[in-house]
């Protein structure tokens, strides 16, 4: 069963303490690494698992020997993200490396994205567009639990999830276009 549970002032702590394990096994292999998902949002309710996209030039395989011996457990050989509808770029720009945290390290998704790709600026516009736009956070907070209250299959909450997502993600890609916005400095 899924829970989502009211936003929690260790997040952001939490995230800091990983990335900072992160940032020395990865050194400068990691170009960034930022705190995303529901947790990263100030006030969101969110399940409790500290989301990491770890943005790198490639997935070369000397990344996936630091992730490797930091612990981390790689869970498919190459994984895809949601793609958007109407999305017309190459379909390279959805590849990722998704890790299992080690055993003894709080719950993480633990995302590896190339640098510059869509997949990448997908997560950080949608975190900056939540934190600038609280009425939208709390109306994601509340499909979220209704999809963990309702949802007959658990195992197809992101499937289910990943539509409402686009719909905040297009309205982000306005506010981007209209404010001029632009990815900020890593968080780590």
């Amino acid at each position: 069963m899924l829970e989502i549970i009211p936003y929690q002032h260790s997040w952001p702590l939490d995230f800091q303490s990983i990335a900072k394990t992160l940032r020395i096994a990865l050194g400068d292999l990691a170009l960034r690494i930022d705190h995303i998902g529901s947790t990263s949002v100030e006030g969101l309710a969110a399940k409790d698992v500290i989301d990491i996209q770890i943005s790198v030039a490639d997935f070369s395989p000397d990344v996936l020997a630091a992730m490797s011996s930091a612990g981390y457990h790689l869970k498919k050989t190459l994984s895809w993200d949601h793609v958007p509808p109407l999305y017309t770029g190459k379909e390279e720009n959805w590849q990722k490396l998704f890790f299992q945290a080690p055993p003894e390290q709080r719950r993480t998704h633990t995302h590896m994205r190339v640098i510059d790709r869509a997949n990448q600026r997908y997560p950080i516009l949608f975190r900056d567009y939540l934190r600038t736009h609280t009425a939208t956070a709390q109306a994601y907070a509340e499909l979220k639990r209704m999809l963990a209250a309702h949802l007959a299959d658990p195992e197809m909450y992101p499937e289910v999830k990943d539509p409402a997502v686009d719909l905040i993600y297009f309205a982000a890609q306005d506010w981007a276009r209209e404010t001029g916005w632009q990815m900020g400095p890593s968080d780590v």
